[in-house]
């Protein structure tokens, strides 16, 4: 419902001038045809022609750009729908999701290695991809960089490869408040507000790469309340500073 009300609202400031614009430069043109085959000589007759003229051009141009806003915003408005923000009607599911990659920080414990910036798990019902933060943002940033455009996209590819279920994108921070000005004034709601920002990147360039998978990614922000480890060390925090994307099997006919 927020995004419908979002694009209609778009809608009022931006193609509403447009018409407007375009209905009355149509009928200052009429109007000045009319007034001067009534008055005027000849010659300025013709300039009125002209000057009619130029405001069709001007009318057909701004009819374009409506038409071109009317498309976008209809693009725009498809795709916030299909991104569900976990949404009631998947909760009980989303439960399930949790507590599959609840195991996850035994599986780190069961590494015996240092853990990579990218790691795959394999988990009942599907696979966990956990990508460290640094891959993708610069601290504080919510847009993705150049690094974490290639890596999702090599990542978006293999997972569509394969026949799949719903993709769960969940953005998770540290417990370090947010302390930058400009990071304040983006995300005055802290840490939750940055996961989630983060999240919804990565799930809209996954769209972007496969628009068909829209309807399966459901993306999530849970800020600092689901470390992996305690937030007691700088290691810790680098590991509990992360994008997890679960990917769940294909549902059984």
């Amino acid at each position: 419902m927020i995004h419908a009300a979002t694009s209609n609202a778009r809608r009022s400031i931006v193609l509403t001038p447009l018409s407007k614009r375009a209905h009355a430069l149509k009928a200052c043109a009429a109007a000045l045809i009319a007034l001067a085959a009534a008055c005027a000589s000849p010659q300025e007759v013709q300039q009125t022609r002209d000057y009619a003229k130029a405001c069709e051009i001007k009318v057909y141009d701004l009819q374009r750009q409506l038409a071109e806003c009317v498309s976008e915003r209809s693009r725009i408005s498809d795709q916030l729908s299909d991104m569900r923000l976990g949404s009631l009607s998947n909760a009980s599911f989303s439960g399930e999701v949790t507590d599959r990659i609840a195991s996850l920080e035994e599986m780190l414990d069961g590494l015996g290695r240092p853990v990579k910036d990218i790691e795959r798990f394999d988990v009942e019902g599907g696979y966990i991809l956990m990508i460290q933060d640094k891959v993708l943002f610069e601290s504080g940033s919510d847009e993705l960089g150049q690094e974490g455009q290639l890596a999702l996209r090599t990542l978006a590819g293999e997972i569509h490869q394969r026949p799949h279920g719903e993709i769960f994108v969940r953005g998770h921070t540290d417990s370090d408040p947010v302390k930058k000005e400009e990071t304040k004034r983006r995300f005055p709601n802290g840490n939750l507000q940055l996961s989630a920002a983060r999240a919804i990147s990565v799930g809209a360039f996954m769209i972007s790469q496969y628009p068909a998978s829209a309807k399966d990614i459901v993306v999530m922000g849970f800020g600092q309340w689901s470390p992996l480890k305690p937030n007691d060390s700088a290691e810790n925090k680098r590991l509990n500073r992360r994008v997890e994307i679960f990917v769940s099997d294909p549902a059984k006919s």
